[in-house]
């Protein structure tokens, strides 16, 4: 089908393309609220569905059979829906079972598509670390496979886990955002690179796949630029990595070493920092945070070597390919897969789908 405009159309008159535009939004945003409520819809029926089999199989005492009697039913009752499979019927179970508050289910979890809740049933038993990925896949707009991912990377454990000084250097409500903010350890693993890589290569191939880095960095970071120019006195000096934190408001310098932590490696963090503040960042702006990546450290030598800087600062370990275990290697999305998901899909269309 040709994209050209008809011959018999005349030309837009005056504001006819923003209004276009806006009317544009309009249906999109239509279209999202109808597929959330198609999916708050559906996600309050499969908890429903999965309660009453839970409550007649405790007080009534059927069996496991008559989820496949219920399956046979249900299909034959509505041919044109997907969704009553025997597995999916026993997923509902689960899920009632998992989330017993039904207020909690309509007003939280139902902004989740079934198949994220699949996720989360399969891979994390316990109920608050459930929870919390839950909460930050609404928070985050995560797609289903993103959210896989970052479960089999273990977010959680990550989040929060660098050594930083910010409890001492930043006011209370910034210390513990910047501090959730960063992980230790990150994981490199998508560049495809062995701990044999060196600074400048790990450094090149973050910048090439700056969409995945941005995702392990986490949500807030935007990437300003690599090797940046400080002019210091007419010497001139170049950050390896700057980034800008949208919700705490300050630029963000990341220094790669390919080594070891030293003590020695604040010195220079810290000269940057005071650079940023003092060339690149606006009235507006916090102080800016520096963020040291290692290939290893000796927390009691980062905690020591952060005692006494004012600046704030954290330092995390990176972990390439080989640092990762085996099952966790095979385990991980590709760059492409990931890719595709940042770049969109709709699962409200699958949420009828058979589990």
């Amino acid at each position: 089908m040709s994209n050209e405009r008809p011959a018999s159309l005349n030309p837009p008159p005056s504001g006819y393309a923003e209004w276009l535009i806006e009317l544009k939004q309009r249906i999109h945003t239509a279209r999202q609220r109808a597929a959330l409520a198609v999916n708050r819809e559906l996600v309050g029926l499969y908890w429903s569905i999965g309660s009453e089999i839970l409550m007649r199989q405790a007080e009534q005492g059927w069996g496991a059979k008559v989820i496949d009697r219920l399956a046979h039913d249900l299909r034959t009752a509505f041919p044109e829906m997907k969704g009553f499979s025997p597995r999916n019927l026993k997923y509902m179970r689960a899920f009632a079972e998992a989330w017993p508050d039904a207020e909690f289910v309509q007003g939280v979890l139902a902004q989740l598509p079934w198949y994220h809740h699949l996720a989360l049933l399969d891979k994390l038993p316990n109920p608050e670390t459930r929870r919390w990925y839950a909460a930050k896949a609404i928070e985050h707009n995560w797609s289903r496979n993103i959210l896989v991912m970052q479960i089999e990377t273990r977010l959680l454990e990550r989040s929060g886990a660098a050594v930083t000084n910010f409890e001492a250097s930043l006011p209370k409500v910034q210390s513990d955002l910047a501090r959730e903010s960063l992980k230790d350890p990150y994981r490199f693993d998508f560049l495809g690179l062995t701990d044999e890589a060196q600074e400048r290569e790990i450094e090149n191939a973050l910048v090439k796949h700056v969409t995945e880095f941005l995702l392990e960095l986490g949500a807030g970071f935007a990437f300003v630029g690599r090797q940046v120019l400080l002019d210091v006195g007419g010497d001139e000096f170049f950050i390896d990595l700057l980034f800008y934190h949208l919700k705490l408001r300050c630029y963000v310098v990341i220094e790669l070493k390919a080594g070891k932590f030293m003590p020695e490696h604040l010195g220079q963090l810290g000269f940057y920092l005071t650079a940023v503040d003092r060339k690149v960042k606006s009235e507006h702006d916090n102080p800016s945070i520096g963020l040291l990546l290692c290939k290893s450290k000796n927390k009691v030598v980062a905690e020591y070597a952060l005692g006494d800087k004012s600046q704030p600062m954290g330092i995390a370990e990176y972990k390439l390919l080989d640092s990762l275990p085996a099952e966790l290697q095979t385990s991980l999305p590709s760059i492409e897969q990931i890719e595709q998901e940042l770049a969109g899909g709709d699962d409200f269309a699958q949420e009828d789908e058979e589990a």
